[in-house]
């Protein structure tokens, strides 16, 4: 609920201005980029559910204080505006900013610990229990992802922001108070959840890279700390711990993180979801953005969400009956072929009738002007040339009986063909089924086969690179941001969801050989056999 209200929020308190949001979303990417390995070693060398308490109570601390916070900017903004000059109403939105980002970091250490850590701990050895509890818990993300925004969005219709910032706050404040006790019920009932180890089991870790448990992996910056005994220089090796030496202890985190990444077997497997991110063929404010300059909705752009939440669970259920009949790698490799192929009709609609794409506009003309605001953009034709403008597309009116002269032309742009945005959209819905079953495929591949030591700095470096895409895609953006060369970004973003898809069938292609395509039979040892000497060392 906080990560959608958050962004209405700050729309809302900077005057119906998407800057805020903007440095938010940059703020939040940038933090989980490079601290992500650094969130995933804490997670690593800590208890689990010490990291588990620490992590809820300050994500859901952070959300009350932020709308705190935000109640008070909301009620007392034109007292604010005037004191310091202004100034500290700006502080109180980089406060804002800054609580915010810390809840997400703490919420990121949470989604790590319990999603990629406990629940294995808690499935054991049953893989297809495993698979049943992802699929659960991504089901649960899909409903949230529905209901929160429609709460949220009732509260701020009926009610008032400083109604939704308490209401927010308090709910926040009872959920963690159920989550922190079911988390002690959960660590309660599974007593496998109280003993971490540092030493490789193979029973629990299905390693794909096979090497003998006593090797020393220097990469490993955790599992040496662990490992390391107690022996007479140990003392001295204490005192010569320096300043420096503490400064610099995050970068070599950083680094040994990204180059333990880099040594999985599944390295490939996580770099093809990765570059799933840098797409604008999702559900987020660029693409509901674009879609109103085509003439869509705010009821129509609902519908589509909706019904791309219920192919996303449709989704979960074939990811858990495609692992059942084919296997869990074969899986990952069919959910890529199914989004490609309902993506193909996104690159089609670039090239259809009431498509903006218009190769003649550059897509960098007015860049400065939005950068600098130094003149308004002329995105919106005067009422005596706009007969001769539509889009840049000149695409005639074949949808309704309204004629360029009717209406605002600054509230009512002119209405063009709505076949390559149908196109557009029935494309990104039908690719969540693949989108979805291929993610929780990935997911279980790291959490089966990437040791226990190394779960959390691995998964943060995963999650750091999703994040790298990401903010690849809204740069991507900011440099191509008419609608004229939305096409562009589509066809780009396409293109990167198959680089992704090539990237895991050279994966599954190592793992299984030439049984890749025998799907007939399940593989539950396929993940075992994939790896060999050289796999870790190849790109």
């Amino acid at each position: 609920m906080w990560h959608f209200a958050v962004s209405v929020f700050l729309v809302e308190l900077y005057g119906n201005s998407l800057l805020l949001t903007a440095v938010y979303g940059l703020v939040v990417a940038g933090s989980v980029l490079l601290l992500g390995a650094i969130i995933g070693d804490w997670v690593d060398k800590n208890s689990r559910l010490k990291v588990a308490q620490t992590s809820l109570v300050v994500q859901n601390a952070s959300v009350i204080l932020c709308g705190v916070i935000l109640m008070i900017v909301f009620l007392f903004k034109t007292q604010l505006l005037t004191l310091y000059h202004g100034w500290l109403l700006t502080m109180c939105y980089i406060l804002v900013i800054t609580i915010a980002n810390i809840a997400n970091l703490a919420s990121t250490a949470t989604a790590i610990t319990i999603q990629r850590d406990w629940i294995v701990v808690v499935a054991g050895e049953d893989r297809s229990k495993l698979a049943d509890m992802n699929a659960t818990i991504r089901r649960i993300d899909q409903l949230t992802n529905i209901l929160a925004p429609m709460a949220v969005g009732q509260i701020m219709t009926f009610g008032s922001p400083v109604i939704g910032c308490g209401f927010i706050s308090g709910w926040n404040l009872v959920s963690m108070c159920i989550e922190y006790l079911l988390l002690w019920k959960v660590y309660q009932k599974t007593p496998t959840l109280a003993l971490k180890s540092s030493k490789v089991e193979e029973s629990e870790l299905k390693q794909l890279n096979v090497k003998k448990e006593s090797e020393p992996k220097p990469a490993e910056g955790v599992q040496l700390i662990v490992e390391k005994d107690v022996t007479g220089p140990e003392p001295q090796q204490e005192k010569e711990v320096s300043c420096a030496a503490r400064i610099a202890e995050p970068f070599i985190t950083f680094r040994d993180g990204w180059v333990a990444y880099y040594n999985q077997p599944v390295f490939l497997a996580g770099m093809g979801l990765a570059f799933l991110y840098m797409t604008v063929l999702g559900f987020d404010c660029i693409t509901t953005g674009y879609a109103y300059t085509q003439g869509l909705s705010g009821s129509v752009l609902s519908l589509l969400m909706g019904a791309s939440a219920v192919t996303g669970i449709m989704g979960t259920v074939a990811f858990t009956w495609l692992r059942r009949k084919c296997g869990l790698v074969r899986t990952g490799l069919i959910s890529g072929v199914a989004q490609f192929a309902c993506l193909i009709l996104c690159a089609i609609s670039v090239f259809m009738p009431g498509s903006p794409l218009d190769l003649t506009v550059s897509p960098f003309a007015d860049l400065g002007a939005r950068l600098f605001e130094s003149e308004p953009l002329p995105t919106i034709a005067s009422p005596g040339d706009k007969s001769e403008m539509a889009f840049a597309t000149g695409m005639p009116n074949v949808l309704n009986g309204s004629t360029p002269a009717n209406g605002d032309p600054e509230m009512s742009p002119e209405p063009v063909p709505l076949i390559s945005v149908s196109l557009l959209f029935a494309g990104v819905i039908a690719a969540r089924v693949g989108l979805w079953s291929f993610d929780l495929t990935v997911t279980q591949l790291l959490q089966e086969n990437v040791m226990e030591s190394e779960r959390g700095i691995i998964n943060g470096v995963q999650n750091s690179m999703n994040y790298l895409l990401d903010l690849l895609h809204f740069i991507m953006v900011i440099l191509a941001p008419n609608p004229e060369a939305f096409g562009l970004l589509v066809l780009i973003s396409v293109s990167f969801v198959a680089m992704g898809h090539i990237m895991y069938f050279r994966f599954a292609q190592k793992c299984l050989g030439t049984q890749l395509f025998a799907c007939c039979t399940p593989d539950p040892k396929a993940v075992s056999d994939c790896s060999s000497p050289g796999d870790t060392s190849t790109v």
